[in-house]
């Protein structure tokens, strides 16, 4: 696929793609035969759309669909009957998005059938409106979700939905919608705000009877970068997206994040200053976890601070990282409506060598369980040149909890709480890998760092509860605000356990 083909495709979808100041319009008979496709059709229209100036897709709506609140938003119901590919003896249908409430912004769907791709029409009789009048035919969609019979043989649920900027979300079995996946990440906590890229096109390749997976590929555009992404979609106990992205900077990216995370953290026994609540903890995840190319295995709890916090991980090539949610069980939690403990964890696995960079944890103060205030992501080294192709593959990963090396154990709880006026007591449980093989006539050292302040009263003893052992210890962090603290369990000179982080903030 060259370059005339790519404007043919822009021209038969009718985006907003522009090489000059007019925009191409759809011709019906071509929208109708439909346009070829194969997977660099995506990455040519980033391409060519990288060589221009940015413009807004529409996002101008008509009266009635203004102002709504997010229970209106959700009486604009799409008619299950009317799903893509239902009736077509496969497992898997679409049902789309309307557009209003937070969600005004034109987003263009295709479907691809023999390799050729054709518009997605509007159809307002798919939706409930109510007494609102109905958009023209040329209104399109805000975005889309997929089903599919992952719990229940015939029961079709939903498995993944593309709403909103470059957001997704998916579920394995058993599991409830809990974080998010970005498309790509710009200027995330910057202090001149943050930049969303945002998908406005995707093409939704139709399964073969009896396939296991569906493909999607989206087109991300903003005013920094567009880029190219193809979704090969796996359902199962741990749904599996491979992720195959091209970037096409319109500017140098110093600050991009590649396969961004976006999650909640509001309080749990390690930060509940503030939580006045009946519930033990609220949260869609609770550490970063790491697995870096020299074997280590990183653990950092999340924390709701009083100010912003950036943590930064330094890595060449890492093997994986993911916010996860560890604590599986309802009495964590006790909250009988959003069932946090149901939420999955999302690893990102890298596939062959992303370079020097960082692993970068964002941690925005919130009052609510109601925010996102969570990112995690992979920040290259080197900026993204303007003009250049960079090419990320990776897979993610959406399942219960990760669990990483066998071997090691792992910090399955951190407290935190009083120590006398001016102390902090720390205790920490640990259970898995080979805490449970310890010879009797032996213990664990720990091995205990900290940037500022005291650390005292240090003890390490055996959990019977668990099988594993328990840590405790005071920090008293003197007139320091800030305190970062790493915890390994080492018998002899053999790490027990996964590295233990912690950023303690005033």
């Amino acid at each position: 696929m060259h370059r005339r083909t790519a404007l043919a495709a822009i021209a038969s979808s009718a985006l907003f793609l522009r090489s000059t100041a007019e925009q191409v319009e759809a011709q019906p008979a071509a929208a109708a035969a439909g346009t070829p496709f194969s997977d660099s059709t995506v990455r040519d229209l980033a391409r060519e759309l990288a060589r221009a100036d940015f413009r807004p897709p529409t996002s101008t709506l008509p009266r009635g669909l203004t102002d709504l609140s997010y229970d209106d938003y959700r009486t604009l119901r799409f008619n299950p009957q009317a799903a893509l590919w239902r009736g077509d003896n496969s497992d898997f249908n679409v049902q789309l998005f309307h557009r209003g409430f937070l969600y005004a912004q034109k987003v263009d769907l295709h479907e691809v059938v023999d390799s050729r791709a054709r518009p997605i029409p509007y159809d307002p009789a798919a939706f409930t409106l109510g007494d609102r009048p109905a958009p023209g035919a040329d209104f399109g969609h805000a975005g889309f979700r997929i089903h599919h019979p992952l719990n229940t043989q015939g029961v079709f649920d939903e498995l993944a939905v593309f709403l909103g900027a470059s957001y997704f979300r998916a579920v394995g079995r058993g599991q409830v919608y809990g974080l998010s996946a970005r498309g790509l990440a710009i200027k995330t906590a910057d202090p001149a705000g943050e930049e969303f890229p945002l998908f406005r096109a995707f093409w939704l390749e139709r399964p073969h009877a009896g396939a296991n997976s569906v493909v999607v590929h989206a087109l991300l555009d903003s005013p920094s970068a567009s880029a190219a992404f193809r979704f090969t979609i796996r359902p199962g106990d741990n749904t599996v997206f491979d992720v195959q992205a091209v970037v096409y900077p319109r500017v140098a990216l110093v600050a991009a994040g590649i396969a961004p995370l976006t999650s909640m953290y509001f309080f749990a026994p390690n930060d509940r200053v503030g939580a006045d609540d009946y519930r033990n903890s609220v949260h869609d995840s609770d550490g970063l976890m790491i697995a870096t190319s020299r074997g280590e295995q990183i653990w950092r709890p999340l924390h709701n601070p009083r100010d912003l916090q950036i943590s930064q991980f330094r890595e060449v090539n890492p093997r994986g990282f993911g916010l996860m949610q560890r604590k599986r069980d309802y009495t964590s939690y006790n909250d009988l409506e959003a069932v946090y403990e149901r939420r999955p964890s999302l690893w990102v696995e890298p596939i062959a060598d992303w370079g020097p960079g960082q692993v970068q944890l964002i941690e925005i103060p919130t009052d609510s369980e109601v925010h996102d205030n969570i990112v995690a992501f992979w920040r290259p080294d080197q900026p993204m040149r303007p003009g250049q192709e960079y090419n990320f593959v990776y897979r993610l990963h959406w399942m219960p909890v990760f669990p990483g090396n066998p071997a090691l154990a792992q910090f399955t709880e951190t407290r935190v709480g009083g120590a006398g006026r001016a102390g902090r007591l720390f205790v920490l449980d640990v259970a898995g890998g080979r805490a449970g093989e310890v010879p009797p006539d032996a213990s664990p050292a720990l091995d205990l760092t900290h940037s500022a302040g005291e650390v005292r009263n240090v003890v390490v003893q055996r959990n019977p509860q668990n099988g594993g052992w328990r840590v405790h210890f005071e920090l008293v962090p003197g007139a320091a605000r800030l305190v970062e603290l790493r915890a390994v369990l080492k018998l002899g000179d053999q790490p027990l356990t996964e590295t233990w982080l912690y950023r303690w903030t005033a």
